[in-house]
């Protein structure tokens, strides 16, 4: 991760990105099977499975938030530098900078949420409508994922700040 990237990730993280991301990658072929399964289930035997879109949309929030950390730290994001050419060393420097700065301060936030969702779900008992499946676990994977995600960030900001505008 760090070699491709240029960034020099501390050892915890990257293990801790990539296991996150090889997890999303399995929860993904699991999804894809099971739509492959509902969809010979629903026109072949007429016998659709219950529950499968609470499944799928409940999935896929792990699976996103799980991946995120790494595609973090990949630089895998979509960007938009068409301004880059314009605004030199220096203004990518520091949008570089500003960018990591506001989207740790920005996730930050929302992980604090996360978690207090994931303890208000827990104590309430909040589950999905269909299959009753509790909602709580899907809070923390969404802090889970935002809380490396931030810690990706901010070790990106220090690496930018040691390495000076290039």
């Amino acid at each position: 991760m760090a070699e491709q990237s240029g960034i020099d990730l501390s050892a915890w993280a990257n293990r801790a990105a990539r296991a996150l991301a090889a997890v999303s990658g399995i929860g993904l072929l699991l999804v894809l099977v099971l739509i492959f399964v509902s969809v010979i289930m629903r026109y072949v035997f007429a016998a659709p499975i219950v529950g499968v879109n609470e499944i799928v949309v409940l999935a896929s929030i792990a699976i996103v938030m799980l991946a995120l950390p790494w595609c973090t730290a990949e630089n895998a994001h979509v960007t938009v530098d068409v301004l880059d050419h314009r605004i030199g060393r220096w203004g990518r420097f520091l949008g570089d900078i500003q960018a990591r700065g506001i989207a740790a301060l920005i996730l930050s936030v929302l992980v604090w949420r996360a978690v207090l969702k994931a303890l208000d779900a827990r104590e309430f008992g909040d589950a999905s409508n269909m299959l009753q499946l509790p909602i709580w676990p899907f809070y923390a994977i969404i802090s889970l994922g935002m809380a490396l995600t931030v810690v990706v960030l901010l070790l990106q900001l220090v690496q930018i700040l040691r390495e000076g505008a290039k």
